[in-house]
């Protein structure tokens, strides 16, 4: 009996290992596959957002892993139209909200209406908002009163809504890309951590160079601009999103993440300038943001498995909105970015 056990396990061994094999070979073949289209998807990009490289790269990063942006920049640095041209190229069905303080949360939901039908009979119909999307883009979003900012909060969540006691389901995938204005803070409704929590990455987009603005200039003002065509489509970019899930992370990068952002809590940390400075700091889901953004980084670049080199391009994005300040620090002239630099330097 023991010997047939034995000769049971020896003969299932060649078996599994050429599975696991075959596994490995399948998934890097989707992979090199993959990064050829994205690969062209940001060439496509490239033709219309100019100098902004980093920015295209970390929205590519969170639409692959599955959430949501936040971009922060003042007036001018193509931020909506990133998002026009995103929806162009991943073929995906995009609708905007412009943010203003008398916006309803039925404005972006949707809400039932009354009808009348031939024979006088009365019901009501569900009219559906522009949150029945693929790409929502909600402009200036700290413009919009709470109550309409936390109508956004269950479809990020829970890609879904509800009105008048029934739940409707947000079609897949379904992705808000969310401006805001540094400047202009009158008037303005900050959003609550709850909310900026369910943003993957918050993306600053800065100023393009001297060279790209340049190229801007000659191309933008032309006799017209060619729209980029459509790389992907949404059943695609699911694929990709799966296939980021799929991507191995060595134990070095698991460990990389969970120091990064245990640090970073003031009741955990060992830094003395990090207790001093936050008022408090990341919580579980920055880990599994960054673990997610770190595999999609790995996929754009056509790589099996992420690197501790992704956490730390990545760190910026991750935790800038999901760490605050307190008083003193903020009095100091402390800065986040200070803060997260502090972290960084801990992975060597």
């Amino acid at each position: 009996m023991t010997s047939s056990v034995s000769l049971g396990t020896t003969t299932n061994q060649p078996h599994n290992t050429a599975a696991i094999s075959a596994d490995s070979a399948d998934l890097a073949g989707e992979i090199e596959r993959l990064a050829g289209r994205l690969t062209e998807l940001r060439a496509a990009l490239g033709t219309v957002i100019f100098g902004q490289e980093t920015t295209i790269e970390q929205s590519l990063t969170a639409l692959l892993a599955g959430g949501h942006v936040l971009l922060i920049g003042v007036p001018g640095l193509a931020k909506t139209k990133l998002v026009d041209t995103l929806g162009r190229v991943l073929g995906l069905d995009a609708n905007r909200v412009q943010c203003t303080p008398d916006l309803m949360p039925a404005d972006i939901t949707g809400s039932e209406v009354l009808e009348e039908a031939e024979s006088g009979r009365r019901s009501f119909r569900f009219v559906q908002g522009p949150v029945f999307c693929q790409l929502l883009m909600a402009d200036e979003i700290n413009r919009a009163s709470p109550r309409t900012q936390s109508a956004l909060l269950q479809a990020m969540q829970e890609h879904k809504v509800s009105i008048a006691g029934q739940t409707y389901a947000l079609p897949s995938p379904f992705h808000v890309l969310a401006t805001q204005n540094p400047l202009e803070q009158e008037g303005t409704y900050p959003l609550p951590e709850a909310q900026l929590d369910r943003f993957l990455l918050q993306i600053n987009v800065d100023y393009p160079s001297l060279a790209a603005e340049r190229q801007m200039l000659i191309v933008t003002t032309g006799a017209g601009e060619m729209p980029p065509p459509a790389i992907l489509s949404g059943e695609e970019l699911l694929a990709a999103q799966r296939l980021v899930r799929r991507l191995p992370v060595g134990e070095k990068v698991v460990d990389a993440i969970l120091r990064l952002v245990r640090a970073g809590r003031p009741e955990e940390s060992d830094l003395p300038d990090i207790t001093k400075n936050l008022a408090w700091g990341p919580g579980p889901r920055a880990g599994q943001a960054l673990m997610l953004a770190c595999r999609a980084r790995a996929l754009i670049d056509g790589r099996f498995s992420p690197s501790i080199d992704d956490v730390v391009a990545l760190a910026h994005p991750v935790l800038r909105h999901r760490i605050a300040l307190n008083y003193g620090a903020r009095a100091e002239g402390v800065s986040l970015a200070n803060v997260i630099d502090r972290l960084v330097a801990l992975l060597g």
